[in-house]
């Protein structure tokens, strides 16, 4: 399953700030944790606290793959805009390259406040600084960042995320650009990276022009000239509840 692998890639682009930020925010000390869009449950699945655990996701074939890899979780089906959830019951409420997808990212930052005292978003990208190099693959950007937007994302949120929890009310502890490279590290990543790549473009780009894209994307990774960055953004803080 793509969606799956993609969700286990992103995690792993992240798990460093998973850690560093869930120390932080206290999750050691946790009893109730939600994450909003939790998607298969690539994040859910490897939190170690003695809190309960929460997910929710609107679709439903992403929930059953969910109750597989995060069996311990309580899981709802449900919208992010209108989390069915009392008052600050969470102790901590955080999403992972979720807000990018919603129509409204300032209301579901706003709902995450209102049930939870810490909410943290760890992975909103900014595709209007990707960089790709060398030149000839900057074509490959401009496909993808469009490949976005056709399906319904935002893909230039990021730059917005610090601005849109400071609109809804949450106290910013920390925010900021992720270092974070998506060169990849082996040839089965590349792979699956590339997998996502054709479905992402299919019907948008012809395949011979995608099949030429990737073979320039594979000799330029072999001599070691390949740069891909996107500027990925997170953001943590307190509601004050």
């Amino acid at each position: 399953m793509i969606g799956h692998t993609r969700y286990l890639q992103q995690a792993a682009w992240t798990r460093d700030l998973q850690n560093y930020l869930f120390e932080k925010a206290g999750l050691k000390d946790a009893r109730h944790v939600l994450e909003v869009g939790c998607g298969t449950g690539a994040v859910l699945r490897e939190l170690i606290t003695p809190a309960a655990l929460h997910g929710l996701d609107i679709e439903s074939e992403s929930l059953t793959q969910c109750r597989i890899h995060a069996a311990s979780a309580s899981l709802t089906r449900g919208d992010a805009h209108f989390l069915p959830y009392p008052d600050q019951c969470f102790d901590i409420v955080f999403c992972h390259f979720l807000l990018l997808w919603v129509k409204n990212p300032l209301q579901v930052v706003c709902e995450m406040a209102r049930v939870g005292r810490v909410v943290i978003a760890f992975a909103e990208p900014d595709y209007s600084q990707r960089v790709d190099e060398p030149p000839e693959l900057s074509l490959l950007g401009e496909w993808q960042t469009q490949a976005l937007t056709r399906q319904g994302a935002n893909p230039f949120f990021g730059a917005r995320l610090a601005e849109t929890f400071h609109q809804a009310g949450i106290k910013l502890e920390e925010t900021g650009p992720i270092q974070m490279s998506e060169a990849m590290r082996s040839d089965e990543e590349w792979e699956g990276e590339w997998a996502v790549i054709r479905s992402d473009l299919a019907g948008f780009v012809a395949d011979v022009d995608i099949e030429r894209m990737k073979v320039l994307d594979a000799q330029f990774r072999q001599r070691g000239e390949r740069r891909l960055y996107v500027p990925t953004f997170f953001a943590w803080g307190k509601t004050g509840g």
